[in-house]
């Protein structure tokens, strides 16, 4: 039997497939079809910065209105046992959700600030978690606001958390930062287990006849892997913190990609919206078949096989890369032309 375990996080995983954060983990039924399917880890859903600050003020209005007047206005206030807070029934849905399932579960929190992630990331490990992504999402649209502000932002929040909880912490960085490598160094630094690549942005699209900007939801393709891979094989053998891959991962073949180019974990979402959440098992199944096909033992003797630091030709994964793709494509044109 082919040996697929992993590790991640200091947790060793019966798998290489780890459940991203998808509403799907919104249902404690959804989280034990995940388990049964094969999944190895499940990171819930993200619990939202934007959203604790906009509850956080609505509940200090509704404490604060109408008590300028008399006492009796004091019956205005709602009743707080009713006043159900997202982060509270974000932590009874963890709660519930580690007793459900018996593989790892991760808390999800998204943001960009430190403000009360500190408290949130303690209620979390409080409550159970096995670990935490900070799923980070900054956008710089502010011109006085630099890229090194953007990342002493970032590596405080990381070492902040780290510092008060003892689970371990990945974090889920987009792939817009000008030195990936050195950044992902510096998070190590700062208590990081784990890095995450890469969130993926959501750009609004534009309606013309409406003249509106809309958001738009688009699921992930298997091209959109290709990024993913380069720099999980440019970072294996350089950091200590663990590497997942999430972004692009539908099949077998993008599991094995993941793993050669030096992830410790393959990530899912999107796939399982598209083909529903039994399709972990048949990517599993064609792991297994690849794997049995070629002599294997177990999917770790696969890891790093395809990382910069284990090729022979690193030009791949330099400068040298841009002009063999567009030499290649120069040569290929010219002889479709004959």
């Amino acid at each position: 039997m082919i040996d697929l375990s992993m590790q991640y996080l200091g947790m060793k995983l019966n798998g290489p497939i780890v459940v991203s954060s998808t509403p799907l983990s919104e249902s404690l039924d959804n989280m034990r079809r995940m388990e049964d399917a094969g999944a190895s880890a499940i990171v819930l859903t993200s619990l939202f910065e934007e959203q604790l600050e906009l509850e956080s003020r609505a509940l200090d209005e509704d404490l604060s209105r109408g008590t300028e007047s008399f006492a009796e206005s004091l019956n205005y206030l709602p009743d707080l046992r009713d006043y159900r807070m997202s982060h509270e029934v974000y932590l009874e849905h963890l709660r519930r959700a580690r007793a459900a399932v018996s593989i790892p579960v991760l808390g999800s929190l998204n943001g960009v600030t430190t403000g009360g992630w500190v408290r949130y990331a303690r209620e979390m490990e409080q409550a159970g978690v096995n670990a935490i992504e900070l799923n980070t999402y900054a956008l710089a649209t502010d011109r006085s606001q630099t890229s090194a502000e953007l990342e002493v932002q970032l590596l405080e929040l990381v070492s902040n958390v780290c510092a008060v909880v003892k689970v371990p912490v990945a974090v889920k960085l987009s792939q817009s930062f000008t030195s990936i490598p050195h950044l992902c160094a510096r998070l190590e630094d700062a208590g990081a287990r784990g890095v995450v690549l890469f969130n993926r942005f959501y750009q609004p699209d534009f309606d013309i006849e409406a003249q509106e900007v809309r958001p738009t939801l688009h699921f992930s393709t298997p091209s959109e892997l290709l990024p993913r891979l380069h720099w999980a094989a440019i970072l294996y053998g350089h950091l200590k913190a663990d590497i997942a891959v999430t972004g692009g991962v539908h099949s077998a073949e993008d599991v094995l990609k993941a793993i050669m180019a030096g992830a410790n974990v393959a990530m899912m979402a999107s796939a399982l919206h598209i083909h529903g959440i039994e399709h972990i098992g048949r990517v599993l199944a064609d792991l297994r078949y690849w794997l049995e096909k070629r002599e294997y033992a177990s999917l770790r003797e696969t890891r790093g096989c395809l990382s910069r630091r284990s090729v022979p030709d690193t030009s791949p994964y330099d400068r040298g890369n841009y002009i063999k793709t567009l030499s290649s494509y120069s040569l290929r044109q010219t002889v479709a032309a004959f």
